[in-house]
């Protein structure tokens, strides 16, 4: 299983995100929803606006703000 944040809406640009290392694949579900605790506020600098949980291609939830 393979579990990812998908960007929804913003000025993001893809390749930017996977050249910051902001492209991730998780094992579980757990590491992914610590890991966007951890880089809301990287994500959001580089025009990410919404993030959508993904497990392979099954919508977990989402799409879910990430402005405080």
């Amino acid at each position: 299983m393979s579990y990812f944040w998908k960007p929804e809406s913003g000025t993001f640009v893809e390749s930017e995100l996977e050249r910051a290392g902001l492209a991730h694949r998780f094992d579980d579900q757990t590491a992914a929803e610590e890991w966007i605790g951890l880089f809301f506020d990287d994500l959001l600098e580089r025009g990410v606006e919404e993030v959508s949980l993904y497990e392979e291609d099954r919508l977990i939830y989402g799409p879910m703000s990430l402005r405080p």
